[in-house]
Order: C-alpha cells, then structure tokens, then sequence
C-alpha cells in the first residue's frame, strides 16, 4: 500500500492510488464480453477419423472415469451417464461450473443399502473421494475421506444441519448433502459429481475380468454372528493377484482389524490399479457390455450443463498417458480415530493444499534425497523473481490488483520503465513471459503458471511494444480475459533431506522360501535387509508366505512374503515371472544400484515399490499401505535381496 500498489488502487490498473470508478458512461464499458476463438474447420476425412476414434476409446475413458482416474479432464462425457436420478440432479445444480483447460475436481460417492438388521436404515456413504486431474501439469491427485470423520453436516448453503460422521452426510440429504458438506469442509470449487453404487462397483471389475491388485497380507472372515466377528466375510491370500468384483469390493471396504486411514488406502490403491490395467490391457471386445454395466450403476454429473462426447479423445489421451509418479495419494495427517474420527483444521487444509498443488519436482528431489544425491533447486524462490504485470484484458485496475496479489506472496513487483501505463494487446490466456537470459527465469514462470491457471508461458519476444514496457524484470505477465482477480496460494514445498535407513541384518526368511526352490521356474530371492522392527507374519490367522498361480491361465507363478511391523502394518516382497503385470508398467525411475538394475515406483515423494530385474524374473519390495516405510529404508531393503543359493 504504501507503493501504491493495492486493492485501493484498483481503477485504472497503472498501479498507482486512485479514487473509486464511478458509474458506467458511454465511454466507460463495465462489462467486457469475449469469445474463445472457435476451432478450425475439419475435413470430411478428419470428421472419420475422430469418429472412429471415438468409438475406440470413448469406452476406455468411461472405465478410467468409473474407477475415479481419469474422467476429470474432459468436459463433456457420455449421455448415458447423465445424471438422471432426482437426487443427483438436485445436487448437480450445487456443481461449479469447469473452466476450460484449467484443473478439474470430482467428488466420488461409492454408497450402499445395508441388509439384514441395517436394512431398514438409510444409504450411505462408504467411500468419499475427490480426485484432481490437471492438463498442466498434467497430474492426477486424490484425496479420500475417512468415513467416520466427524464433521458439520450441510444440507444447503447456510448454516450446518447436524455435526456428524461424515458418511452420514448421504443420509442427512443424499447426494447434495455429501457435495454440499464437502465443498464447505475444503473450501475446494468441485466441478463433477460421480455416484456408484456397489453392485455397480463390482458389476465393472467383473465386465473388465477382474482387476489386478497387490493385496498387503492375508484377509479372513468367516461371519459366525459372534461379536468377534460379525462383518462381512473375506478369504483373500496376500500377493499381486487378480480379484474378482466381489474380492476387490471386500478388499477396499474392509477396516475391521485396521483403521479407516488404511481402508482409505486400499481405495486409492484401487484407483491406481485400474488405471494401470486399463491402460495396458483393456480389451474392447467387452464394451457392449462395459456400457450397459455403466449406465445402471453409475451417474455423472457436471456443473453447468449436461455431459456430452465430444473432448472424450482429449480426455483417454490425458488419463491413459498420464507420467509416472504423477499420481499423487494424499492424506489428512493426524487424524485421531476411535468410535469417531476427528482432524484438526489445520491438518485438513495442509491436505487440501497438498491435493491443489501437486509437485512435479517431488518425487525427483527425494529420489535423489533418499539416493544421497544433492538435491536441485530448479524453481527459484518467489523473492529472487522480478514480475512485471500489464494489462491485457480491458478490466480496469486489473494489473494493479495482480501485482498487488503477487506481492503479498513474496514476488519483487516492478512497474514499467518512464511511468508508462502497463497496458498491452487483449488476450485471451493470461500470457507468462520469461527473460532466457536471466538463470532459471523459465522454472520461475512454470512455477507462476500453476498460481495464475490458465496462463500460458513463453519466452519473452522482442515485440517493440513489449520490450518497451519492461523494465528488465525476469517475468512478463500479461493478465487475459480468463484472469477472474484471484491467484491460488503458494504451494508448500519441503526440501527432502536424506535419512539413515531404518534396518537391520536378518536373513531368516531364507527358511520360509527353501520348500519352494524348485516349485518355481526362477531363482528365489531371499531380503537379507529388515525394516527393524519388522518380522515374518505369524499373526493369528495370517500366512508369512504364499505360493500360488498369479493367473487364471496358469503361466505365472508367484511367492509372497508377508512382513509385519511394529506399527501393524504389513509391507512385503513379490517373486513372479509374470513380468509384463499391469503395477509394473507405471514405473518413475530407473537407477543402476551396486550394479543392479532396479524401476523404483513413487506415489508423490514416497517411494511405493522397488522392482529387481534379474533372469527373466521379478522381484518387487512393496512398502504398507500408508508408505510407513521410509524410501531410505526401502532402498536398503532392495538393495539387500540375495540369491537363495548363497545363503547358507
């Protein structure tokens, strides 16, 4: 303010102090109508080819949007899939309205009616997800939501109806009542709205052939009606397998022997799953029945207008091509459960803030964190960046108001040279110039990018015009007719450090595998390296080891060990020859370790999976659910696979 530079001088946009804006003259437009350039004309050849295409992956991106990964990006989808029921088009009117080539957010609803002595009780709502789908960074984030998470419950726009489990929202006021509760809980814009209903849910796992999954441990329930175990039966053997609609439903909603963070977990797992599979190996000869299956269970909806085909083809491309490691799993961080969950504010909007930004950079800085390689400042801090914005969308203190913006987030905000006014040519994209010849002047405008969507980044031209306005600064802002007068919060970036791996020498496990050295057609590994407070698990019930067939063909064989930490949670390592699996096709790095090659698997900045290639075999060290497991740790753990043979 004392620059002069502020809300208060928000009427010419030349960034200096002025009074108000008086009444719209003649002279004065006080609104400013634009139109997107419309597309060029198409061939009748062309019109063929994208109908054909189409027909081929309209399909592929309806299973990627009935598993939650992928339908964000598009904004128009499949009449059969429009919201159609009541309640879903009373809350589909609660919807914002998606901006073109901007990021997308869907809310996910998995609900169900109870039977038996439930039966008489309302639905509601089991899984809660919002997913985030960003053409610019061109991620995928999700954010799941403890069902239990006591939380105020809206049923309109005003004032909350009860504080409850979150869950209960469904039962309060249906689908509406679950938006409306979300949407004031994240403070988030959500733009589609997606219900399935369970018998949906495994109607699609079982129309695709099941769904490839890695299942952490052994799951066994036999309900009986004794207090000890009455809920619902589970019979699943540990190991990367392929699960059939009921299997993977039983799998994603159990949580009676962990906690709702860790069903959270298996639900996202889920997500990353059938993206995975569908990516590689969907077969249309299944879509007849693909679509009917869809159309019964599940309804979308998208704020606005109704869904419609076209842009399906940008959105399998984006969903189906989606870079490794740029899935990223979030979580709300401390959360304390017992009959309820609770979640401090802080913690909820840490996860929000997570879920908005997702870094690129972050797996590659703590990759090398963890590999004890010096990380890399690629993005300058906010101070070190010179900004310079102009005017070019006709709204009246808009520059102003931006720079005023900027600078509260720590940019160094420059006028132009000679008191010249920071007007420029209209356009429609925000455009983020940068000087290349100022050292990571391109790294400052992506990261300005992800604040200002959607904005476009180039480098500076040498227009006269331009270049007669700057003042030399690194950026060049030129705001359009898109820039609404906001811009998002600054990401909080954690610059990874390296850490001591949590292990120890123990080869025990030797023991367990030597029954099966010649039921296999690979040599077995045997993890020499332990998380230190880990063992075999001897649990009650549960299996340390698991031999089986990985597929219904019978071609693959697989072993499983199954280890168990002090936190209750269960990590392992996977032996198979099946070496074209669905999880292995989303690697992040590849890295020549002690010799060895080894595709490490990232899900954000935790290190997931770490996968030895060796003799026409695999072998997978597979972290918990959580990632409790640290990539230090991890590593060592990988790194100290042997050959059984040489382990006496």
């Amino acid at each position: 303010m004392k620059r002069g530079v502020g809300r208060g001088a928000a009427a010419n946009g030349n960034g200096k102090a002025v009074f108000p804006p008086g009444p719209a003259t003649p002279t004065v437009t006080a609104v400013t109508r634009y139109r997107q350039p419309p597309p060029p004309a198409g061939s009748g050849f062309g019109l063929f080819r994208r109908i054909l295409l189409i027909t081929l992956l309209g399909v592929t991106s309806l299973i990627l949007g009935a598993a939650g990964g992928g339908y964000l990006y598009t904004h128009q989808f499949v009449a059969g899939l429009r919201a159609h029921t009541p309640a879903v088009v009373r809350a589909a009117k609660a919807l914002d309205v998606p901006v073109a080539n901007r990021a997308a957010i869907a809310l996910v609803i998995g609900y169900d009616h109870r039977v038996g002595v439930e039966s008489a009780g309302p639905s509601r709502s089991d899984t809660l997800m919002l997913i985030r789908a960003d053409p610019l960074t061109k991620t995928i984030s999700l954010l799941s939501f403890p069902r239990d998470l006591r939380v105020p419950i809206y049923c309109n726009n005003t004032t909350p109806t009860a504080t409850d489990r979150i869950n209960a929202a469904y039962a309060y006021c249906n689908a509406k009542g679950t938006l409306l509760t979300v949407k004031k809980l994240t403070g988030l814009p959500v733009n589609y709205l997606i219900t399935v209903n369970f018998h949906g849910f495994k109607q699609v796992v079982d129309t695709l052939g099941g769904i490839w999954m890695d299942v952490d441990r052994r799951y066994y329930n036999k309900n009986t009606g004794a207090s000890y175990n009455n809920y619902a039966n589970i019979n699943l053997q540990p190991g990367y397998q392929q699960l059939t609609g009921q299997e993977a439903l039983d799998f994603v909603r159990f949580r009676h022997t962990d906690s709702d963070l860790t069903r959270n977990a298996r639900q996202q797992a889920f997500v990353r799953a059938m993206k995975e599979q569908v990516a590689r190996s969907f077969s249309y000869t299944r879509i007849p029945t693909l679509v009917g299956t869809l159309t019964k269970n599940i309804e979308v909806g998208e704020g606005g207008h109704a869904l419609q085909l076209d842009q399906v083809i940008s959105y399998a491309l984006f969903a189906q091509g989606l870079p490794g490691g740029h899935l990223f799993q979030e979580k709300i961080a401390n959360v304390q459960c017992a009959s309820e969950c609770n979640a401090s504010s802080t913690d909820i909007q840490a996860a929000v803030d997570q879920f908005q930004n997702p870094d690129v950079q972050a797996p590659k800085d703590a990759n090398a964190a963890a590999l004890g390689q010096k990380v890399k400042q690629t993005t300058p801090p906010p101070a070190s960046v010179s900004v310079t914005v102009l005017n070019g969308n006709g709204v009246q203190g808009a520059a102003a108001n931006a720079s005023y913006l900027l600078a509260q987030r720590g940019y160094q905000t420059v006028s132009p040279p000679n008191n010249l006014e920071p007007n420029f040519t209209q356009t429609f994209h925000t455009k983020i110039y940068y000087d290349p010849a100022q050292k990571r002047s391109k790294a400052a405008a992506v990261a300005m990018q992800n604040l200002m969507q959607p904005a476009d980044v180039a480098k500076l031209p040498r227009t006269p015009g331009l270049i007669s306005l700057d003042p030399g600064s690194m950026l060049m802002v030129v705001l359009g007719t898109t820039f609404r007068g906001t811009i998002a919060p600054l990401p909080t970036r954690v610059v990874p450090t390296h850490q001591q791996a949590t292990v120890r020498y123990d080869a025990g496990a030797a023991g367990l595998l030597k029954p099966y050295a010649k039921k296999v057609p690979f040599k077995l590994m045997v993890p020499t390296v332990l998380e230190r407070y880990s063992s075999p698990d001897t649990l009650p019930g549960d299996k340390p080891i698991a031999y089986y067939w990985m597929d219904n063909a019978r071609k693959h064989k697989g072993i499983r060990l199954v280890f168990h930490n002090g936190a209750n949670e269960f990590w392992g390592v996977q032996e198979t020859d099946f070496t074209a699996a669905p999880a292995l096709g989303d690697r992040s790095f590849h890295r020549i370790l002690d010799g060895r090659a080894f595709d490490l698997y990232y899900s954000g900045t935790h290190l997931h999976m770490v996968v030895l290639r060796q003799g026409g075999a695999t072998y997978w060290v597979v972290n918990t659910l959580l990632d409790s497991l640290s990539n230090e740790t991890m590593l060592a753990i990988a790194k100290g696979l042997k050959p059984l043979t040489s382990i006496h």
